[in-house]
């Protein structure tokens, strides 16, 4: 029997992604969870795994080709071990193929203005250098690819130029002032050297661009003492090293988040498409900030508030070193509610993150350092391990009081340990 494989959803706010790997070809024997495509989307690298057990009788996708889901990329011949699984009928298998085959021979109506459409993009003649996917967006959105100065080889027209076009239009529309940047050649001031960004890098960085455009944020800043914590955390990581669990501070914050959460949901929630209704969620999935060589990912750690210390812990490892890897699956890269960037590693003293849409808010986390705290009852200074923290929030959704007590509320969780154990 013939398995169609299709590209499935690879999350919230992720329209395609581009093939930069085939690492199959016609014949080749694959297994479950064998992978036969490489993506590179908006967030991740991702590998698409076969799914069944067979062997490839059809490759449908190329590397460069931009794909949405649902598009098909593969044709694989099930073994026989998968024929016990497989509950359709070799007659409904006919009927299926049979009636594929009217449709095929079945004439479509296509409309003058399509038509119209397709000669004005595709035809050769005009001079017009691009790829079908630039072509087929540029008909989409009603855009003369004419009007576009193509920066590609021998003046082809890519997808970045379409989408500069884009953006600037978009810009003049809504009254920003926009205007192209100036080509500058850096090098009549000294040595230089030019370092391509990765697609990741390039795609981040439009998407925090428009998530600061169209989001009102406001941040809010505060600190958590966590000298208990610490002491608690220390005596875990004992525990952990006998269970060869890495314990960092990571997975308590994410405790503590969800705590707060649970008690706040409008920090948990989303605006829903028409921006008039507020949509509250009743599971707690966090997002949370990796860096990687190819730039960075939100791999998102599910029903965080289910989860013990030690099963986060191993969760947020595994997550995070397959995202270094580029092994991460699209499914483990959707459904967040609220993200945590945590800079505690490398040090600074407080910074603004930006919200992750459809999310509204974001927690971002600093060095945490002893400091001397007056202790009113003993009437003299104590050192105090310190954690900065801030809070970022859509200020459409949320207000400055909320935002403030959602963090005195986080700081008071940090300071009991009781809230981390079991």
């Amino acid at each position: 029997m013939i398995k169609e494989i299709v590209l499935p959803d690879l999350g919230e706010g992720i329209d395609g992604a581009e093939v930069s790997e085939v690492p199959v070809s016609i014949g080749d024997r694959v297994g479950h969870d064998d992978t036969i495509l490489v993506l590179e989307s908006d967030k991740a690298s991702m590998e698409i795994p076969a799914e069944t057990t067979g062997s490839i009788v059809e490759i449908l996708v190329t590397a460069g080709d931009e794909l949405k889901t649902g598009h098909l990329l593969m044709k694989i011949e099930v073994s026989d071990e998968n024929q016990g699984d497989i509950s359709q009928s070799k007659e409904n298998i006919e009927d299926v193929k049979l009636e594929q085959e009217k449709q095929t021979h079945r004439p479509v109506p296509v409309p003058a203005e399509a038509i119209q459409k397709l000669d004005q993009g595709d035809n050769i003649a005009t001079g017009i250098f691009a790829s079908p996917g630039v072509r087929r967006l540029s008909r989409e959105l009603n855009i003369d690819l004419k009007i576009i100065k193509g920066t590609g080889q021998k003046g082809r027209i890519t997808k970045d130029d379409l989408n500069g076009y884009i953006k600037l239009q978009m810009a003049m529309s809504s009254g920003l002032s926009l205007l192209p940047k100036q080509e500058i050649d850096f090098s009549t001031w000294g040595d230089v050297e030019s370092r391509k960004l990765t697609r990741i890098q390039k795609i981040t960085g439009e998407r925090l661009q428009v998530a600061w455009q169209s989001i009102p944020h406001v941040t809010q800043f505060d600190e958590a003492d966590i000298t208990d914590l610490d002491v608690f955390r220390k005596e875990l990581k004992l525990e952990g090293i006998e269970k060869g669990i890495k314990i960092t501070f990571l997975p308590f914050i994410m405790k503590a988040v969800a705590i707060v959460l649970k008690e706040m949901p409008e920090f948990n929630s989303s605006l829903d498409f028409s921006n008039q209704n507020l949509v509250l969620k009743n599971y707690y999935h966090l997002g949370v900030a990796v860096d990687t060589p190819n730039g960075l990912t939100v791999p998102v750690i599910k029903d965080v508030n289910q989860k013990t210390i030690f099963e986060l812990s191993e969760t947020l490892t595994d997550l995070s070193t397959r995202a270094r890897d580029k092994k991460l699956k699209p499914d483990e890269m959707k459904g967040g509610t609220f993200t945590i960037s945590s800079l505690g590693g490398i040090g600074g003293t407080g910074f603004s993150p930006i919200v992750n849409p459809p999310e509204v808010a974001i927690m971002g986390v600093s060095r945490s350092k002893w400091k001397p705290v007056y202790d009113k009852k003993l009437g003299e200074f104590l050192p105090r391990f310190i954690m900065p923290f801030s809070l970022s929030y859509d200020h459409r959704v949320i207000d400055g009081a909320a935002a403030a007590t959602f963090t005195s509320r986080l700081a008071k969780i940090f300071s009991d340990v009781s809230n981390f154990k079991g």
